[in-house]
This record gives structure tokens, sequence and C-alpha cells, in this order.
């Protein structure tokens, strides 16, 4: 199979949550130039349509992936031509930082909805539809963290819920290991995106420290220290989704320059 063809979406539906920015964005952009119908959410509608118009393969719905209801309007719009989407990525999700014993329960509730329930909805969601369909083939992503693998201090909330999608995932992808159909994550190490900018913004608040120096402290978590571009992730996952990976099945692709847990 050539590079061409294994990364080559025409006809294939693909729908990505938290898809108005940042990493989701940059995937929408990555398979909607690749012949994919590319279909986005988020909770900010004028975020999404500056992305929609970007290419003529890019649609949007305004969904909350912490309500199960908005996530199946999102595959009822997506999927109105009867057709399921053939690759589900679970993107969306909000980051927040405090002591174990200063974590608010709102905000364990909160990140638990969003990053953890909310990819339980959608990955339940595109599978019941691929089956139903018949596909025979699909691929299902969740976007994780490398916080699922191992952790940090002040991030007890946001690393449970990463450590969640992953067990979710591996759980998943053994149910539908004979199906065609594959189920994996992608961990990426900090991210140079609006979600670690404004972790950046938080330590200066709370350290005094200089932006420069703020950064630092997330830079020194990668080997190759620093912070790893959306397209790094957006490349994995278009490796993940194509032909060229069907064997791949259950697995925490990790994008963070080496590091170890």
């Amino acid at each position: 199979m050539s590079e061409q063809t294994a990364t080559d979406f025409t006809q294939k539906k693909v729908i990505i949550t938290g898809g108005s920015s940042g990493v989701g964005a940059d995937m929408a952009r990555a398979f909607a130039s690749r012949g994919a119908e590319v279909w986005i959410s988020g909770r900010r509608e004028e975020a999404l349509q500056k992305i929609a118009n970007q290419h003529t393969g890019i649609d949007y719905v305004l969904a909350d992936m912490a309500d199960e209801a908005g996530v199946k309007n999102l595959f009822d719009k997506a999927c109105e031509n009867g057709r399921p989407a053939d690759i589900v990525i679970a993107n969306a999700g909000i980051a927040d930082s405090a002591p174990l014993d200063k974590t608010p329960t709102q905000m364990w509730d909160d990140i638990l909805a969003i990053n953890l329930t909310g990819v339980f909805f959608c990955l339940r969601e595109g599978l019941a539809r691929m089956k139903a369909a018949s596909l025979g083939s699909g691929r299902l992503i969740a976007i994780a963290s490398m916080t699922g693998k191992r952790s940090y201090p002040y991030i007890s909330a946001y690393a449970a819920s990463k450590h969640g999608v992953l067990g979710l995932v591996k759980s998943a992808a053994l149910e539908t290991a004979r199906s065609g159909i594959t189920v994996n994550a992608i961990c990426p190490g900090y991210l140079d995106t609006e979600m670690t900018h404004r972790s950046i913004e938080m330590i200066q608040q709370k350290t005094g420290l200089s932006a420069e120096a703020a950064e630092e402290k997330l830079k020194i978590f990668s080997p190759q220290h620093r912070l790893f571009a959306a397209e790094e992730v957006s490349a994995a996952a278009l490796y993940l989704a194509s032909d060229a990976a069907r064997g791949v099945n259950g697995q925490a692709l990790s994008v963070c320059g080496g590091e170890t847990w």
C-alpha cells in the first residue's frame, strides 16, 4: 500500500469533537485535505464556523459532549444521510489544576463529565451506529494525554479522567477486535495549543513567574524539552484512522518525545 493510498480518506466520514481550536481544528483540516467529509463539534459556534469556513469538506454541529442528548444530536446531524461515521475522534477536553485537598467537587465533576463521560458518550454512539450499519470496519480514537499513563502533582482530577479514558479504550478494543473496528488512544505531552497556554497563565498567576519561566515548568516533562505541535497529534490520528493501522487496536500511542512512566 502506497503512502498516498494510506492517507486518502475520500468517501470517508469523520466526526471530531472539540473541533473549534487546537488539535481538533488541526485534525479537521488534515482529514478534509485528504478527501474526508468532516464534522466537528464544540460549544463555541463562532469558533466552529471559522474552522468550517477554512475547507468545503468541514461542517459543524454545536454540541456539549457532557450532554448525552447533545452527543446523539451531533451524530444524528452528521449521519442524517443514513451513512454512519467511518472514523470517530473523541477529542473534546478541559483542564484545571489544584492540590487534591483543595480540589473543589465542581472541578472534579466538570473534568470527569467532559474528559471521561463525554468520551464514553461519543465512542458508544459511534460504535453503535457502525455496528447497526454493518460497516465491517471503523476507527474509534480518543485523544487522551500522557497523564493517562503517569501523572504530575496538582492534576488529580485531570489525571483520573485520562487514566479512565485508557481503561475505556482497552476494554472496548477487546470487544471489537473481531469486527474490523479498532479502538485506540493518542497520548500527547504538553501541546503548543490554547489549553496549554491557559495552563501557563495559571502557573504565572499562582507563582508570579514570567511566561517563559512558566512554560519551562511544562517543557521539562519532555526529554525533547519542548511543547508538541497539534500537527504531530494529527499525524498520529491519520495513521490510526488509515487501513495501514488495521492491526493496531487497544493501544495508547504516545506523542511525548520519549517520556517514560
